[in-house]
């Protein structure tokens, strides 16, 4: 069998020195405390878990060693000294990688997504022909708008919870057009909450919790469970929420 180009990021080895402290964030988390190494889907990684699980720390952690900025975006501007002191992790990660380097790159952070969009502002990195600004849009169309004008295909795409600024139906919208991109040879790691972008066929999911990290089935999921259980039974699921004498 020859060589693959996909996936561009193949596995990350943790190797942490004798001076991290153990009882500081994020080393005290289980899924970084535990974390020796992770093999990569050649399309779609995903990351879940609970807020705090660790998810979000290791992407950033990820996208750091691969030399994007800690806000995101596209370009290779962080600040290193910043970087140690801000998500110290990275420092800590050993990449294995195809052979072949990716021709796009980008690294998606919903909560710093306002930052980068005045970066290509200020920057002026989007041509005078290409759409407009991206503050002159919502959240959502901002986002779709990165999604659908600037990857280009044959790329390395890092998300951090996409989801927190798509209506349910631009998560679908964002399932297609993710499809395309694995099509046009691109891989993503996706850390979510979403059961609809969880959904993606043949995906890698792999769960952060108090256990460390491991690979789970979709339907395995807390997110596709609570979910479907909720849809399929909401009224009585929000007679039990709510019910205000069943709490005391």
């Amino acid at each position: 069998m020859g060589l693959l180009a996909k996936p561009y990021l193949q596995r990350i080895t943790a190797l942490f020195g004798d001076d991290v402290d153990w009882e500081r964030h994020p080393y005290r988390v289980p899924a970084v405390r535990d974390l020796s190494s992770l093999d990569f889907h050649p399309d779609v990684t995903f990351f879940i878990g609970e807020n705090g699980a660790g998810k979000s720390t290791l992407l950033e952690a990820i996208a750091l060693a691969l030399g994007f900025s800690i806000d995101g975006g596209s370009r290779n501007v962080f600040n290193l000294n910043t970087a140690q002191e801000a998500a110290p992790l990275f420092q800590s990660l050993r990449l294995s990688k195809s052979f072949k380097t990716p021709r796009d790159r980008y690294f998606f952070r919903a909560e710093s997504f306002h930052n980068v969009a005045t970066r290509l502002d200020e920057l002026d990195e989007r041509s005078a022909a290409s759409v407009k600004s991206l503050h002159a849009r919502s959240h959502g169309e901002a986002f779709m708008s990165v999604l659908v004008d600037t990857f280009r295909g044959n790329g390395l795409y890092l998300l951090d919870e996409p989801e927190a600024a798509l209506s349910p139906n631009r998560q679908l919208a964002a399932l297609r057009v993710i499809d395309q991109l694995v099509r046009q040879e691109s891989q993503f790691i996706i850390a979510t909450h979403s059961p609809i972008l969880l959904a993606y066929p043949n995906a890698k999911i792999l769960l952060f919790d108090g256990t460390g990290i491991t690979e789970v089935a979709y339907e395995d999921t807390e997110h596709y469970a609570v979910t479907r259980d909720f849809l399929n039974h909401y009224p009585k699921r929000l007679e039990q929420l709510l019910d205000q004498d069943a709490d005391g």
